[in-house]
């Protein structure tokens, strides 16, 4: 009998402790992913509308949910485990990195910056130096926006203070047309086809054609690839799936888009289709995913001239290609 006892205490034993011991992943469910993109739903998110409508996530176990909210830190939580992946740009993660988190660029999404100036024709605007002395309106002095305007005014050998920032949230092209700015820092393939739609008149600069930066992509963190490195190929592979699906199927993209962004079935077809092919410029490239050093230099750089970063970081740890499929 006392046996029997000891033989059933180590049987129990056993259960217990096999019930808390941590699980395997069971084969065909899907790893739960929020992926912050920092802005509200938006034709330029068709890659991402078409890896999820068409199983390209899930076909790698994952279960992609978008997070628009703006106010995300998406960096910060990267940064301490609360994020796998975000989508951000280039000077994110080399601030991030500047303050101790961990965070790494895993793919390129867009192949060139695709930040631009806008300026009233009548200013005589033909390159960055022109800007001088000029009013130019923008969401406000962070991101994207603020960093391609930098570096256009320092391709004209300028400074913030040889120009007039004005602050205006994305409210570029009323601002533009009431003529209360002489110029606003916009995205390439938005703010620009809403003015030719508008058949108004404008001079545009683009940062891609006076310098190389590091736009958005997709940005993970050191442990996320140390302890999941085939999550983050997934991820990768999944993504640039969808963005090369979106280049080849424009007319497929809008369709799926629709069920994604409000409106976007009432809203004016031909502005927002152009909208689309503008972007599809900017994703479109010869080597997918793939970001180079004279870019992140560039960068780097860019951020100690304006004081926001505050010594050089390792470019080697910022960001990898190790993932993209050609790298396997």
């Amino acid at each position: 009998m006392k046996h029997k006892f000891i033989f059933l205490s180590i049987l129990i034993s056993i259960l217990v402790l096999s019930a808390c011991a941590p699980q395997s992943p069971t084969p065909g469910v899907l790893i739960p992913v929020k992926l912050p993109v920092g802005y509200v739903p938006n034709i330029q998110f068709a890659p991402l509308y078409m890896a999820i409508e068409k199983g390209y996530f899930k076909n790698e176990g994952l279960d992609v949910a978008i997070d628009y909210n703006m106010e995300t830190d998406s960096v910060a939580l990267l940064g301490a485990g609360q994020l796998q992946f975000a989508i951000v740009s280039g000077e994110q993660i080399l601030l991030g990195r500047s303050k101790g988190l961990p965070v790494v660029y895993a793919a390129a999404w867009y192949n060139n910056f695709p930040v631009g100036v806008i300026v009233d024709p009548a200013r005589n605007v033909t390159r960055p130096a022109d800007l001088k002395g000029l009013t130019i309106g923008l969401p406000g002095l962070y991101g994207a926006n603020y960093i391609g305007l930098r570096a256009l005014l320092a391709a004209g050998g300028l400074q913030e203070s040889d120009v007039k920032l004005n602050s205006i949230g994305y409210t570029q092209v009323e601002n533009f047309i009431a003529a209360r700015v002489d110029a606003a820092s916009i995205y390439v393939p938005n703010e620009p086809v809403i003015l030719d739609d508008q058949g108004v008149p404008y001079t545009l600069l683009r940062v891609s054609d006076y310098t190389s930066l590091v736009a958005n992509g997709l940005a993970t963190s050191e442990a996320v690839i140390k302890d999941h490195p085939d999550m983050v190929r997934g991820m990768v592979k999944a993504l640039l799936h969808g963005i090369s699906d979106a280049v080849d199927n424009p007319d497929e993209a809008f369709e799926i888009s629709k069920k994604y962004v409000e409106n976007l079935d009432k809203a004016d077809h031909d502005v927002q289709m152009a909208v689309l092919k503008k972007s599809i410029e900017y994703w479109r490239s010869l080597k997918p995913g793939s970001t180079q050093p004279e870019a992140w230099e560039n960068m780097q750089t860019l951020l100690l001239d304006m004081g926001i970063l505050d010594k050089p970081q390792d470019l080697t740890k910022a960001y990898t290609n190790d993932f993209l499929p050609s790298n396997k």
